[in-house]
């Protein structure tokens, strides 16, 4: 899996105009990596779709100023406008918000999940429903493999956040928590 991560960044890079015309050729490096349809099929890239604006505009800022420092996401940044990031972060709220991944579930690790967001209090920034909120992202059904990794680096602090609350929160849960209470948010319905 970590080798198609070097090779997804270089088609992404390719790919991406610096002085697209239009939004729609801005878009379609993005959504290449992130998905046509708001959802990531890519091993540890996000699902954007139904993201609240103002939380993509946030990040996509922090990409742009490489305040957050992933090489792809600082390149894809670099010479967008404000109205740019603007447009961008309009046009991915609109997407469809993820799936949760098909099939049957371990009940002991959606039940554990459960007490972990009740524990830690997920609910209150992300929404009861995770769907997130104003600077707050959507986490319900994004992959479990990039909440794992998310988490992790909030955790190990290589995640900045432009605010302390999500490595203060991250704190007290051990690894093994991670592994369900991601499992669980990527599979809420």
């Amino acid at each position: 899996m970590r080798a198609f991560i070097p090779a997804l960044t270089l088609v992404c890079a390719a790919a991406f105009p610096s002085l697209a015309a239009t939004l729609e050729e801005r878009l379609a490096p993005c959504l290449a990596c992130h998905g046509e349809k708001g959802q990531s099929e890519n091993p540890e890239v996000p699902s954007l779709g139904a993201q609240p604006p103002l939380y993509t505009l946030i990040q996509l800022y922090l990409f742009r100023e490489k305040q957050h420092r992933v090489d792809l996401m600082n390149e894809a940044a670099k010479d967008l406008t404000d109205n740019d990031l603007r447009e961008l972060s309009d046009f991915i709220a609109k997407l469809p918000a993820p799936k949760p991944p098909e099939g049957a579930v371990e009940s002991a690790r959606i039940e554990h999940g459960r007490m972990l967001v009740q524990q830690h209090r997920c609910g209150f920034c992300h929404n009861p429903d995770f769907s997130g909120h104003d600077n707050i992202p959507r986490i319900a059904a994004q992959r479990e493999d990039y909440l794992i990794k998310a988490l992790r680096e909030y955790k190990n602090n290589t995640r900045p956040g432009y605010d302390a609350s999500m490595g203060e929160v991250v704190q007290p849960i051990n690894d093994a928590d991670f592994l369900d209470l991601s499992y669980y948010i990527a599979r809420v319905r």
